[in-house]
């Protein structure tokens, strides 16, 4: 007997409904590893058996309901084991990002009260060594990778997974029904794991996930897109992500596909080819990744392979708009785009590992119309969607047959939205979570009589699809009073494939400006091209032919923006935006205040009237060190040209 993901399951907890399907599907795929170059399979019985043996052996480390155990890890099936066991219990499991320098894992630990810690390696342990003294909550580390750990045989504080795994053995030989009291004990609303947010305007919240929560969404995503037990899905975006709690824990134990993880972070799309998964979800900056090197791989193939990857993406993308509407194509486009479809568009998913998918999401961010469609044009069925931590990543989503470049769908089953009098995005369902861990102010803010309080600004169309402006707190006025959203023109600029990142500033000021970071990828492709040499970064976002090039990406960004909303000056910065430097959050969100606290010379330049800046900065690596960089920046004109010695730059 197969399981089938309906609101019945909605009744269990997530140890509860992994032994339920470990008792009726016990030699069924559920997950996959591939380690030294071989997929290693993982069936429902082997995996609900390591979950109780790690269980017990949390036990007999003295472990205790309520507790939270931490982890921090890449994605492995070793953190699936510890999440789901903790819960077994009765304890609390915590994500922690596997990127977090020391003072973020400090700060999480200490926040959440973590009791015990998993720790993939010997870089995530370091991390803990160095400060030990700041979280005395922790008793114990928990190690999964041995190597390069012998030097550290003998700390009391420490123990390797698979020496909890045999402690566990040995306990449930002791006491065989002890664990399935536990699990039996559990209820659907019991606050099962905390969830970090994103943290744009501070340190980030941890959301409090109960079981219904992720089960919900399981059942009421795959109600309107259905997934088979036999689908596959690539886990490779952090565990930390609500995004991916909810494919590889709410969505699979319901569904009951099998979940596959790579080799390593750095193997991930290859891995994804061999795997060829059928659901998959990124946030935009995967897709336009893909997009992107697709584009460099075609700009160095022979000239008429370019011809016809632009006759037949042309065909595509009429054909994309049909499909996204739901509307039948005319008999002419349907042959163009089936030859296309033989000739190039089904080889290049082959390639991409995109064969089998049949359910493509994006989410955290706009994604441009034109990379929307691209994906419609060579076959892939990609959907926006729209969430928060605080309900489960997804609220919205596109139909099959009803996909709007401009909006982020319908709310799934069960779910409810209204927007308030402000404007502001309500929404109301079994996933919007219990509340913030130890925010009682927060959480009444946050969560009131039921409705999630989303802290969006946005509206409804006439067909019910979500439109979203911005964050309600960071809409900004202009000097004379002009109302516009700097996230709105910043997705306008990023749907440029030369742009990266960018941040606008014009909050009571005169007009707008903008700080942008190149893509060091399509635009140093692009100055090879011309012979344009470069070193580093530094060097590729200073070059005058890039502040050209970046220019005409500004300017064709304002013809299509009103005179008020409409960028004057910019810069080209020279570093990227980095997490670890704090200008983004661990799911790559803008920390603009940080920002322009942090850059504010350039900021006061691009009002001041200069043309030049000199600044100073550090960039901070994940083993601690610091570097410092002295360098000059050019103000750029968006609206006219100036060749002069310095380069393009203002008037």
């Amino acid at each position: 007997m197969i399981i089938q993901p309906t609101p019945e399951l909605k009744k269990y907890t997530l140890p509860q409904l992994l032994r339920l399907r470990a008792r009726h599907e016990r030699e069924r795929v559920a997950l996959r590893e591939k380690e030294f170059g071989i997929w290693n399979e993982v069936t429902y019985g082997e995996y609900f058996a390591r979950v109780r043996h790690f269980a017990y052996g949390l036990l007999e480390l003295g472990f205790q309901r309520g507790e939270r155990l931490a982890i921090l890890a890449d994605n492995i099936p070793e953190w699936l084991y510890a999440e789901l066991g903790t819960q077994a219990v009765g304890g609390i499991s915590v994500g922690v990002y596997q990127s977090s320098l020391p003072p973020e894992i400090a700060y999480v630990l200490s926040y959440t009260g973590a009791a015990v810690v998993v720790a993939e390696n010997q870089e995530q342990v370091d991390k803990l060594l160095e400060i030990r003294n700041e979280i005395p909550s922790v008793r114990k580390v928990i190690y999964e990778d041995p190597r390069g750990m012998r030097a550290y045989r003998g700390d009391p504080w420490l123990i390797s997974f698979e020496e909890v795994l045999r402690l566990g053995e040995a306990a449930e030989q002791k006491q065989p029904g002890l664990l399935d009291e536990l699990i039996d004990q559990g209820k659907p609303d019991d606050v099962c794991h905390l969830s970090l947010t994103s943290g744009t305007t501070g340190r980030p919240k941890a959301a409090m996930l109960m079981h219904k929560n992720l089960i919900h969404m399981g059942v009421s995503l795959q109600s309107i897109d259905p997934l088979k037990p036999t689908d596959d899905y690539l886990s490779f975006l952090p565990f930390a992500w609500i995004g991916e709690q909810m494919m590889s824990v709410g969505m699979a134990l319901a569904g009951g596909f099998a979940v596959n993880f790579p080799e390593s972070v750095d193997t991930a799309m290859a891995d994804l080819k061999e795997i060829g998964p059928h659901v998959m979800f990124s946030p935009p900056r995967v897709w336009e990744g893909i997009q992107s090197n697709i584009w460099v791989r075609i700009s160095e193939t022979y000239a008429f392979n370019r011809w016809m990857y632009e006759r037949m993406l042309a065909i595509g993308m009429k054909a994309a708009d049909y499909r996204m509407s739901g509307k039948p194509m005319p008999l002419g486009l349907r042959i163009g785009y089936w030859l296309a479809e033989q000739l190039m568009f089904r080889p290049l998913r082959d390639q991409l590992g995109f064969l089998r998918l049949r359910r493509a999401y994006t989410g955290g961010a706009a994604l441009g119309p034109d990379v929307f469609r691209f994906y419609h044009a060579i076959g892939v069925n990609l959907k926006q969607i729209y969430g928060q931590t605080e309900i489960i990543g997804i609220a919205f989503v596109h139909r099959d047959g009803d996909v709007r470049a401009d909006t982020v769908g319908v709310p799934i089953p069960g779910g409810e939205v209204r927007i308030s009098e402000s404007g502001e995005i309500l929404c109301k369902s079994d996933a919007v979570v219990a509340g913030y861990w130890e925010r009682p102010e927060d959480t009444a803010k946050t969560f009131e009589e039921g409705w999630l309080h989303t802290g969006d600004a946005g509206y409804l169309t006439e067909r019910g699809h979500l439109v979203v402006i911005d964050r309600v707190s960071d809409v900004m006025h202009t000097a004379g009073g002009e109302m516009f959203s700097p996230q709105f023109i910043e997705n306008k600029l990023k749907f440029s494939p030369y742009i990266k990142e960018a941040v606008v500033f014009g909050d009571q000021k005169p007009f707008i400006t903008a700080f942008i970071n190149v893509d060091p990828q399509t635009v140093g492709k692009w100055a090879e091209d011309r012979g344009i040499a470069y070193t580093t970064y530094i060097d590729l976002s200073q070059k005058p032919e890039v502040a050209e090039l970046i220019g005409k990406e500004v300017r064709s960004v304002n013809e299509n923006l009103p005179e008020h909303l409409r960028i004057r000056r910019f810069v080209l910065l020279y570093k990227l935006l980095d997490a670890d430097d704090d200008e983004l959050t661990r799911t790559g969100k803008v920390r603009r205040k940080f920002i322009m606290q942090r850059y504010q010379p350039i900021v006061d330049a691009l009002y001041g009237g200069v043309q030049t800046v000199r600044v100073e900065t550090e960039f901070k690596y994940q083993d601690g060190s610091v570097q410092k960089v002295a360098t000059e920046v050019r103000v750029l004109e968006a609206a006219a040209r100036a060749e002069v010695a310095g380069g393009y730059v203002a008037r």
